[in-house]
């Protein structure tokens, strides 16, 4: 069996953390009546494809379709009567916003929502249908941020940080209570970090359920902020990634001391894995994810030696992704497998060019989306003809088939490749 390379954990005692496998059962109490006990179930078809055995925890089938739903309650119901009344606020243009919306809509407790200005319209009228008042300010989350630490001081409200918060840890920890209780085989968790909240949480109580589980922590490669931490490294944070929700450019100053004492290792994901984990989890398991969702996959699907022959529990921690997106994710998974391609061909102008073309086509069984002529902008001489042909196949073996085909036919192909 392959060992996962380790990072040397704090000694015993060396820091004491400030939340427990006992504040973790007490927030399930607190908690259980009011989120969903999601599922955990076995993929067989996901663990043939990676070579470990894959149990998948459903925390997108929460009501607002992420985990996030249990810190923002286990801390609404600790509030005292005073700070009920007052209300919270928050910063957040995501899974946090709308968990914490919700459950204080349902506790009558007023949320107060600070979001940058930039914030899709989507995300704001969603978190508004949930009760909350929307605060839209600045051009970044570091203004939205601070204008909410403003407002919390000058009206009075009770801020609630989205990871860095004891309260917040020991909520989100009530994943790990599930999982290990449906499956109780799992020898190693793989779990997303952006903040570090849900490995905090869950590392928490699963090492104290099973101390020698293996606790892996998963980063974008282009949100690499807690990777850079324990591993003393300097790399790069930023970027437009698949998984917005651990985009994360600094990591919480409680949570990276989880972090360090708990995790085993932390790896990093490329956006293309994430895309591919987002696709196998919708074809493979009829089930959305967004991209910080799909990461723990992405993570076995891009390091497989390391998980192969274990026993692996992975959190699909979000579903709220936008359909533009999903749908664009789902197209490229496709061009990647070979079943949907853009192919190049330099064609003669002359009448019958692109019915010849056309018929190897036919004569190949594959299917023509579309077809984009280009005579102006392109290098070759004025009787020169560029023409794009989008095409449906089986597979990449039946691609590959139908560019023989039209090299032998004299015509000159290029694939049109993908980032």
């Amino acid at each position: 069996m392959n060992r996962i390379e380790t990072i040397e954990p704090l000694p015993a005692g060396a820091q004491a953390l400030p939340v427990t496998i006992a504040d973790v059962r007490a927030a399930r109490e607190r908690i259980g009546g009011s989120i969903v006990r999601t599922p955990t179930l076995v993929s067989k078809t996901l663990s043939n494809l990676t070579g470990a055995t894959v149990y998948l925890k459903f925390e997108n089938h929460q009501f607002t379709a992420a985990y996030k739903e249990r810190g923002a309650l286990n801390r609404l119901l600790l509030l005292d009567n005073m700070a009920r009344a007052k209300g919270v606020i928050a910063a957040s243009a995501g899974n946090h916003a709308q968990g914490l919306a919700y459950h204080g809509a349902r506790l009558g407790v007023p949320v107060t929502i600070v979001m940058p200005q930039t914030t899709p319209l989507v995300k704001v009228m969603q978190t508004e249908g949930h009760g909350a008042t929307v605060v839209l300010f600045g051009e970044t989350f570091d203004e939205a941020n601070a204008h909410a630490r403003e407002l919390e001081t000058e009206r009075g409200l009770t801020f609630v940080h989205p990871f860095d918060e004891p309260d917040i840890i020991a909520g989100q920890g009530t994943v790990a209570l599930e999982l290990l209780e449906d499956a109780p085989d799992v020898d190693t968790l793989v779990i997303p970090i952006g903040g570090g909240g849900l490995f905090s949480g869950m590392g928490t109580a699963a090492r104290a359920l099973k101390p020698g589980i293996e606790l892996i922590g998963v980063q974008a490669e282009l949100y690499p902020s807690m990777y850079d931490f324990v591993k003393h490294v300097a790399l790069p944070t930023g970027g437009d990634t698949l998984a917005e929700g651990i985009a994360v450019k600094e990591p919480g100053k409680l949570t990276r001391r989880f972090v360090e004492a708990l995790a085993n290792d932390v790896v990093l994901v490329s956006e293309r894995a994430l895309e591919q984990a987002v696709s196998l989890l919708l074809q493979i398991e009829k089930t959305v994810v967004e991209g910080a969702g799909a990461a723990g996959l992405a993570a076995l699907i891009e390091h497989k030696a390391m998980f192969a022959g274990r026993t692996v529990g992975l959190v699909l921690c979000g579903g709220n992704i936008d359909t533009r997106l999903l749908a664009n994710v789902l197209l490229r998974d496709l061009a990647r497998s070979g079943r949907l391609a853009r192919l190049r061909i330099r064609l003669q102008d002359r009448p019958g060019a692109l019915y010849h073309v056309s018929r190897i086509f036919h004569e190949q069984q594959v299917n023509i989306i579309e077809v984009y002529h280009q005579r102006v902008f392109t290098s070759l001489p004025a009787k020169g003809l560029i023409t794009d042909i989008e095409c449906e196949t089986r597979d990449e073996a039946h691609l590959r088939r139908l560019i023989a085909a039209l090299v032998d036919g004299g015509y000159e192909v290029t694939p049109v490749e993908l980032a």
